[in-house]
């Protein structure tokens, strides 16, 4: 009996968050297909039903990223999506620097985990990777207490530099209270960017 188009999705979204956790671990090139489809339970067949090559389910792996909820990985943030507010973009920010992101590689958000892969993959993979960052940025300028005539999308793009750069360089300082100073610096700024009040 052929499997339902609900069964193969759940299955490609299986195969997709497995790749992720692994690229977050370990990098695109150190990874196999083989190792992807073990870790999902499945053959290495199975993956050319739902992929062509593994820069495709790179892909794909980074744009599922859009979608994450930090409350759903990391128990101690709770969020009310229908607010859009100030609010919303500081619990985004404090989930983004926060030490539950830092400790959790395979919950890493693409944009922190895999910079260097993105730069040297192809089109495809450099696209999903612009589209999460703009992603990020406009949630965050949707917060952002601004005087009128101000740069939304300006803002927003460098209080997502600031996340983003403030946990690449704390991931990689091997003096774990340098690298909270970072963290602690970068979130002061972009809470401070993002303003008093609600939007």
């Amino acid at each position: 009996m052929p499997y339902t188009t609900e069964h193969k999705q759940k299955t490609r979204e299986r195969i997709v968050e497995c790749a992720r956790e692994l690229f977050n671990r370990r990098g695109f090139a150190e990874v196999s297909i083989d190792e992807i489809m073990q870790r999902a339970g499945l053959t290495r067949g199975g993956f050319y039903n739902h992929f062509k090559a593994k820069e495709e389910l790179f892909a794909e792996a980074i744009a599922a990223y859009q979608n994450f909820n930090p409350a759903q990985r990391w128990k101690e943030f709770a969020f009310d999506n229908s607010d859009c507010g100030a609010m919303h973009a500081r619990q985004l920010v404090n989930a983004y620097l926060s030490d539950a992101h830092l400790e959790d590689v395979e919950g890493h958000c693409p944009m922190i985990a895999l910079p260097s892969d993105a730069a040297r993959a192809g089109p495809r993979v450099k696209q999903a990777y612009q589209d999460l960052l703009e992603r990020m940025a406009g949630l965050l300028a949707e917060g952002m207490s601004l005087p009128d005539g101000a740069d939304r999308r300006q803002r927003g793009l460098a209080l997502a530099a600031l996340c983003v750069g403030g946990m690449v360089l704390a991931r990689t300082i091997d003096d774990s209270a340098f690298g909270d100073e970072v963290r602690c610096a970068a979130r002061a700024m972009a809470l401070e960017l993002i303003g008093p009040g609600e939007h």
